[in-house]
């Protein structure tokens, strides 16, 4: 039986991507990275739902929020300034170093993500207790879920030395880089700990793209259905889960369809058990308009359909980990992301 993090909340570290993660940030081009590096905080737009999802998870006071981005060191007080304008409070900021490495000639460091952010994931975990527990937030344009899987199987020890440094190969990360994310890797204290990746599929990807990974990986669309998981988990209790959804219909015209289609996804996917709907149905009587406002209606849609479809779900939910070994599953990621790269590119430019 899966743990149960109800009573561990303030021993969780949460790590999370920033850009088409929780921001709504364009860089397949070159034109979309110079608007993106001049554009101010003010009109920098977050996706529907995550900051509401990210206060909810501080609301827990978990040991800490740390905030892992591909843009460039020079973004910082821009993208911190965008976060305090939405009431995001976090621990710890690593941005890419991108034009240090220019100017030493790694011209692939400002596309290559797996030695960056492999390396600062291992590096600051040897900073955290050695039984934190992890949930950590990507999306779907790069390699996140690769990445993060991977991370989390060489911490748990399930990943040897010579398994990374073939996978570094694979990636094309540079030759004098690679013996520094060995040492890293080798210093990092063991333990099974990483609970959960939630994956945005930015680029609609198909959930079945993902299916190698196991179910401790979860593919979402909405900041509605990592909101349910985690309340799965016992990471967030029902009331800020319903929170995340009311935010969604009345900020964002989410319909109770949504909402509704939301839940049966992660059913059908078998992300969510029986206790899911118990902790929601406890507080149902508290859904009122005094509380919820114009939501209330949706939230009371979205319950029943949940009662209505308690008797298929399970007891409880097996979190089952990575089914390939990790160079046949670089490649296949690899593939995935340039196909959902091009499938962005063209219906961007399809008249």
């Amino acid at each position: 039986m899966p743990p149960d993090l109800s009573e561990r909340r303030h021993d969780i570290v949460y790590r999370w991507d920033l850009d088409k993660t929780y921001l709504r940030t364009d860089f397949d081009t070159l034109r979309d990275l110079v608007r993106t590096a001049f554009e101010p905080a003010s009109r920098k737009r977050s996706y529907p739902g995550a900051g509401t999802l990210l206060r909810e998870i501080r609301a827990t006071e978990p040991a800490a929020i740390f905030i892992l981005s591909g843009s460039p060191e020079q973004m910082r007080s821009v993208l911190e300034a965008k976060l305090r304008l939405d009431g995001i409070r976090w621990d710890g900021f690593t941005l890419k170093p991108s034009l240090r490495n220019l100017v030493r000639g790694k011209f692939r460091f400002l596309r290559d993500q797996v030695s960056y952010k492999l390396t600062a994931l291992l590096r600051s975990r040897t900073n955290v207790s050695p039984d934190t527990d992890e949930i950590l937030f990507g999306d779907d344009a790069e390699g996140d879920a690769f990445i993060y899987s991977l991370y989390a199987d060489i911490i748990a020890g399930r990943v040897d030395q010579e398994t990374l440094m073939k996978v570094a190969e694979a990636a094309q990360v540079y030759p004098d880089d690679i013996p520094e994310l060995v040492r890293i890797a080798a210093r990092v204290p063991r333990g099974d700990t990483v609970r959960r990746i939630f994956i945005h599929l930015e680029r609609v990807s198909s959930t079945a793209g993902f299916s190698d990974f196991g179910r401790r990986v979860c593919p979402f669309y909405n900041y509605f259905q990592p909101a349910l998981v985690l309340l799965e988990d016992g990471a967030l209790d029902a009331q800020a889960v319903l929170r995340v959804g009311a935010d969604l219909v009345v900020a964002h015209t989410f319909n109770p369809e949504v909402l509704v289609a939301s839940f049966d996804d992660l059913r059908r996917r078998g992300y969510l058990s029986k206790q899911v709907v118990d902790r929601i149905q406890a507080i149902s009587s508290g859904i009122e308009p005094s509380t919820f406002g114009q939501a209330s209606g949706p939230l009371q849609s979205l319950v029943t359909a949940m009662r209505e479809a308690r008797a298929e779900l399970p007891d409880y939910v097996e979190v089952d980990l990575v089914r390939e070994d990790y160079l046949g599953l670089f490649a296949k990621d690899r593939a995935r992301a340039k196909a959902a790269k091009r499938r962005a590119l063209w219906t961007r430019e399809a008249p």
